[in-house]
């Protein structure tokens, strides 16, 4: 039984905003990218637009400024300065409509992200509280956990389980990007963090406990899209409990000199031995990386700040 206060609002509302915030727009406009500071910190939310704003708007959030995690293709680079607040994180959703002029509420496909700077499941108290406020003042938004699956507290992860069977609109995805924990660890190297196999099966109690497939995220680099690479991963994560998600690789770092991987023909090609198999699956290749940095890990205009304040 989820307790009543598991799902109720705490009265929160933003009424107006006195931060200071600056936008840089791709060249396609179909992106933008928000880059909020405050004098403790700074972090960034990503606007996609498909078609126009009332059909299909997305907006990735940050959970912290920097990060501990410290992943090889992530911008942050293991710089990490503080978490978030709950109302930091809902602030960003409300800073990014009113700034647009979106009605939410007219949105037909409305997805609020957190994989933007920062791990859920490190700042779940402040995470939780903000799914429950966007939940409240957004009831027709999707709201999408993208977590590397830190250890964490025990508490933090029946938490989460509890909450994503009270809120039906809660998502959740794994970054798993390589097929082995060894080759994993070098990618992710924060060594608290759950095995494949423990991935596995919380996954599989979330989708058994919410009726809802959780997404395995598997950036593909050239080097982990093998066929070994498909059958370790196909034997781990089954296709009546998981989907894929296959992304591409961008560059982290604002000079473009730590290239991406961008072959799309390869990373089709390799999902396409997961759809044979009876994956539901999709691809992802955002909008914006090339000219705004509005990719997974392309946190360009943090990284001077992060640099100055963080050796």
């Amino acid at each position: 039984m989820v307790p009543p206060e598991m799902c109720s609002p705490s009265g929160f509302f933003l009424r107006e905003f006195v931060m200071d915030f600056k936008r840089f727009d791709g060249e396609n406009t179909n992106v933008s990218k928000y880059v909020l500071e405050k004098e403790d910190a700074v972090y960034e939310a990503v606007l996609y637009k498909y078609g126009a704003f009332e059909k299909r708007t997305v907006i990735c959030c940050s959970v912290m400024s920097g990060c501990p995690i410290g992943c090889a293709f992530c911008g942050t680079g293991k710089r990490f300065v503080r978490s978030l607040t709950g109302p930091e994180i809902v602030e960003q959703i409300a800073i990014v409509l009113q700034d647009r002029e979106i009605d939410a509420q007219k949105v037909q496909k409305f997805q609020i992200m957190f994989m933007s700077m920062g791990e859920p499941m490190l700042n779940w108290s402040n995470t939780a509280w903000a799914i429950k406020e966007l939940h409240h003042k957004y009831p027709n938004a999707q709201l999408l956990l993208s977590t590397m699956a830190p250890h964490g507290d025990k508490p933090d992860w029946e938490d989460m389980l509890e909450l994503s069977r009270c809120i039906e609109k809660v998502g959740l995805q794994f970054s798993i990007h390589k097929s082995t924990d060894e080759k994993r660890n070098r990618l992710i190297p924060f060594g608290e963090k759950l095995s494949l196999g423990e991935i596995r099966d919380i996954g599989m109690r979330w989708k058994q406990e919410t009726g809802r497939m959780p997404y395995c995220n598997y950036c593909v680099d050239g080097t982990n899209n093998t066929r070994e690479d498909a059958d370790r991963l196909m034997a781990l994560f089954p296709p009546e409990n998981f989907c894929f998600t296959f992304s591409v690789v961008c560059s982290a770092d604002e000079t473009m000199a730590l290239a991406g991987y961008h072959n799309l023909d390869k990373i089709r090609e390799f999902e396409h031995l997961f759809i044979s198999m009876g994956y539901n699956t999709r691809v992802f290749d955002p909008a914006g990386q090339d000219d705004i940095g509005g990719g997974c890990g392309q946190l360009w205009y943090v990284q001077d700040w992060l640099r100055k304040r963080i050796s």
